[in-house]
């Protein structure tokens, strides 16, 4: 199966006098150096809006990197019959309401079970676009709205309006403490300088900004909606928690429940089953890619959501506070 590539960066300062080859695999640590070459001699490496075809040229660091090429993948995975709640489909979109505990791509630790997987069942002829027709991707235990490609044309498409940030993704969250306003996320993400399975806000890291605003006040948490213009991973928990309000749940980000004080058995219990990170894509909006047609999609924010939710409202109620 072919899978498109699409990178972008910023070589390191410190990769400075650096052959061109090894500042990129640097940069991109997850590609090997002989298949950065290969890209460049195929001319699929902009450095500076240029392409640029010599793997020994040197750097001077700081030139910014766009990357787009195709590799071919080994595909083991096998059309499983699991069941996909399709919100929209047509000839050439599904649109899919994910729930938690699927995981998009079979990986590390999840080779099959996946909707990649429930895709090759319910249309086979999908294994002759590149990821199964699979644009972009939600984490395991995140809910929501995610568009799927049936055909190259669409495919095609779906991927030009990521990459030109037109398609509108909006999501409903929990996080930790109270923000008294929305406001503008904008800071690199790159992997943990230590944890290597983690991404975190670094100077290196690839540009990646998030809008949010304030839906409800509660006494020590607050409801929001945010709206991504780039797709990096673990985006907006990475955010979110870097501005010290992690989203409820996410114990790998600093969710971990804390009940405010004076709070019920209720509540507490609550916060320490809550074992997902209260995220939910709720709204996705693009441009059709065979009629052009506006599409709005909306998914109902799920009902583990609304219940601690609920609590939370509660909560507020009974300290004689009001929520927004």
């Amino acid at each position: 199966m072919l899978e498109h590539i699409s990178l972008s960066g910023t070589i390191a300062e410190h990769s400075t006098g650096h052959r061109l080859d090894q500042a990129l695999s640097d940069l991109f640590p997850e590609y090997s150096r002989s298949r950065i070459k290969e890209w460049l001699l195929a001319g699929h490496i902009k450095i500076n809006g240029e392409v640029a075809t010599k793997p020994r040229e040197k750097v001077y660091g700081g030139e910014q990197v766009e990357i787009e090429a195709e590799i071919t993948v080994e595909v083991e995975a096998q059309a499983q019959n699991i069941a996909l709640d399709i919100v929209y489909e047509d000839d050439d979109i599904i649109v899919i309401n994910k729930p938690m505990d699927l995981v998009v791509h079979p990986g590390a630790g999840n080779k099959d079970g996946t909707i990649l997987n429930a895709l090759l069942h319910h249309y086979p002829e999908i294994e002759q676009v590149p990821r199964a027709g699979i644009v972009h991707r939600l984490d395991k235990d995140t809910t929501g709205l995610m568009v799927v490609a049936k055909n190259l044309i669409a495919q095609t498409s779906l991927v030009s309006q990521l990459q030109d940030k037109t398609v509108t993704r909006e999501y409903e969250a929990i996080v930790l403490g109270n923000l008294t306003a929305g406001g503008l996320i904008d800071e690199p993400i790159g992997r943990h300088p230590t944890k290597r399975i983690l991404q975190a806000v670094v100077a290196d890291g690839k540009p990646a900004v998030t809008h949010y605003r304030v839906a409800e006040k509660y006494r020590a948490h607050t409801r929001i909606r945010l709206r991504l213009e780039t797709g990096r991973t673990h985006q907006i928990r990475v955010h979110m928690s870097n501005m010290k309000h992690p989203l409820v749940g996410d114990l790998i980000y600093g969710g971990k429940a804390r009940p405010p004080k004076g709070a019920s058995e209720e509540l507490r219990e609550a916060l320490r089953q809550f074992r997902r990170q209260a995220l939910h894509a709720v709204i996705l909006e693009l441009e059709h890619p065979a009629t052009g047609e506006w599409m709005q999609f909306e998914a109902p924010v799920p009902e583990d959501m609304v219940k601690i939710a609920e609590i939370l409202r509660q909560d507020t109620r009974e300290h004689g506070l009001n929520e927004l």
